[in-house]
């Protein structure tokens, strides 16, 4: 994922929805909420923190990516564009499951 549409930034952060304090995933960047799943919309391309729209990424579903891996399909509340990003291996299973049956 060293495209040169990708910025590494993987940091601590407090969840805006959640409230709770996200640890860096430290094998690639931390792009969203372990615990919630929300994001926030803060980048045109990843990492690059060039969005002003600051919506709140909300999970609406869950797609099977490259590699046995999973994606979770975003809506943002603000501006409505969708985004996709890949799951962390320290995701709450249980909430990807809640998405993919379609219950919040």
């Amino acid at each position: 994922m060293n495209s040169a549409k990708f910025t590494m930034i993987d940091e601590n952060f407090k969840c805006a929805v959640c409230g709770k304090m996200v640890e860096k995933l430290g094998y690639s960047a931390r792009d969203h909420c372990p615990y919630c799943l929300c994001s926030l919309h803060v980048d045109i391309n990843p990492g690059d923190r060039l969005c002003d729209c600051l919506g709140i990424l909300e999970p609406i579903g869950v797609e099977k990516g490259r590699k046995d891996t999973l994606k979770i399909i975003y809506k943002c509340n603000k501006c409505g564009m969708i985004k996709r990003n890949v799951a962390a291996r320290d995701d709450d299973f249980d909430k990807i499951l809640e998405i993919m049956k379609g219950v919040k």
